[in-house]
């Protein structure tokens, strides 16, 4: 295996093309990271450095905005915006029928405008959550109280940084390898280590060592499972139809139709956040309006929100529910049954056309049961840590090692397949 990696380490370096790609994507790193070193003016960075230890939620959320709230950067949102305004984009797909014919029947033409249509939906997005990130940071007494003029200059200065770090992402696409969301994401999962290693070498404690025994292999356990799980597939068995042209015959071939069990990603993941967000910003806003009235209602919604049971069964079952949603979204039974129809294919045993959708619709229900439950599990784990034994576990949490696994292994398969290209 270490004869293999070195072998494949000299041909990348000997292909010109991937290795430009690589020293771009490192570029690209160096830019995200002096990003996330600018912070808005009046950041209190002890009081900061505390709420974000003390909040489970905001925690993670660091981890997902690629580490820009530690500083409280410019990119202190991340790419969670665009993610969030692709999704809706997609959702509506469900809805609006010319949005489905332009993203699935125009081409790349079409697809180039639909993502046009998120980009365009990611400002107001960015402009929503830069706004209510601010008054409940101001509430925390994280940042001072800014004036209307200075709260303007800060949301436009976030804005401007999550769009800046969207246009470096799709940069890091099409120049690179791999997604450039999802390394971005990466990469802030991965300039959180020396810090989290640091503070653990400080805080060291000999009659903690059980504990770190226990909290590596439960690390190792996550990283087997979420390979295993992200590589997983159910081939459905395919027949294609014998045909004679002339003196030729084609057609009669065996193959099978790869369905994953994990067909959504960490999208759920990411998309659960944003909604469990949604109530402690409104919360931001209406406290910050002082209204006498609602004073008692809103402290015992905030109780009932902040309630560490309440969110981790609350961030269950939207992932669970959100896994389902995604998939039913980017897969579509009827297309497929349609497309091997055409194709002369045909799953044996059933039925071309509508036994055919509904046969595939059942085993891809029966895989997203595992797959949510999987990614539910996943997002929920340190918070079920933390509550057992009260250490905060948000660096070696299940979703910073899906995100960060599952990029790895997308590096690793599109690397290897650079170097065949190379090699044919």
């Amino acid at each position: 295996m270490i004869k293999t990696f070195f072998e494949k380490l000299r041909l990348i370096i000997k292909d010109r093309s991937l290795s430009r790609k690589i020293l771009f994507i490192l570029a690209a790193f160096v830019v995200f990271r002096l990003m996330a070193t600018i912070p808005v003016p009046g950041v209190d960075t002890n009081a900061l450095a505390q709420f974000l230890d003390k909040n489970q939620f905001f925690g993670l959320l660091n981890i997902l905005s690629g580490g820009g709230l530690t500083t409280l950067s410019i990119i202190m949102l991340g790419v969670g915006p665009y993610i969030t305004g692709s999704i809706i984009m997609q959702v509506m797909t469900m809805i609006s029928a010319k949005l489905k014919s332009l993203y699935h029947d125009e081409g790349e033409a079409g697809k180039r405008k639909f993502m046009q249509y998120s980009r365009v939906i990611t400002i107001p997005i960015a402009a929503i959550q830069g706004v209510g990130f601010l008054l409940y940071l101001q509430q925390q007494g994280v940042i001072s109280v800014l004036s209307p003029f200075n709260m303007i200059v800060n949301v436009l200065t976030i804005i401007a940084g999550s769009m800046l770090l969207m246009w470096l992402g799709e940069l890091m696409t099409e120049f690179g390898i791999g997604n450039g969301v999802s390394l971005i994401i990466f990469g802030g999962i991965v300039a959180s280590l020396p810090s989290a290693v640091s503070n653990m070498l400080f805080t060291f404690d000999p009659a903690m060592i059980p504990s770190y025994l226990g909290f590596l292999a439960v690390g190792l356990v996550i990283v087997a499972g979420v390979v295993y799980i992200t590589e997983a597939e159910r081939p459905i068995p395919v027949t294609y139809a014998k045909q004679v042209r002339g003196n030729q015959t084609y057609g009669g071939v065996s193959t099978y139709i790869p369905i994953r069990l994990n067909q959504a990603g960490v999208i759920p993941i990411i998309f659960a956040l944003s909604i469990l967000m949604l109530p402690q910003l409104i919360l931001s806003l209406l406290t910050n309006l002082k209204l006498a009235a609602l004073s008692d209602i809103l402290t015992t919604i905030n109780l009932v929100i902040t309630n560490q049971v309440f969110h981790g069964v609350a961030y269950f079952v939207l992932v669970f529910l959100f896994t389902f949603f995604y998939t039913s979204i980017t897969f579509d039974p009827d297309n497929m049954a349609e497309n091997l129809q055409k194709g002369g294919a045909f799953i044996p045993g059933v039925r071309p056309g509508e036994s055919t959708a509904k046969h595939i619709g059942h085993i891809v229900s029966r895989l997203t049961l595992f797959g949510a439950a999987f990614l539910g599990l996943i997002a929920v784990l340190p918070i079920i840590i933390q509550g057992i034994t009260g250490i905060t576990t948000l660096t070696i949490g299940g979703t910073s090692l899906l995100i960060a696994v599952s990029v790895i292994i997308d590096l690793i398969k599109k690397t290897d397949s650079q170097i065949s290209m190379r090699e044919y």
